[in-house]
């Protein structure tokens, strides 16, 4: 799988979801600890998929 999705976690709590190197998605709180506990122990294409599923339909908003 391609990976286009790729995400930082930052030191305050929060999860950075980018795609293609644009961040999309910004997780905080009780979503931001489960997602950490999902992908930590999926493999590559999990994680993608993970990050997709989360992201929900972003191509459908104000991306430019």
């Amino acid at each position: 799988m391609n990976e286009q999705f790729s995400y930082r976690a930052t030191k305050d709590g929060r999860v950075l979801i980018s795609w293609e190197g644009r961040v999309v998605t910004t997780l905080k709180g009780a979503p931001a600890q489960q997602f950490l506990a999902r992908t930590s122990s999926a493999d590559a294409d999990g994680c993608q998929l993970e990050m997709a599923r989360v992201t929900k339909n972003f191509k459908r908003g104000d991306e430019r």
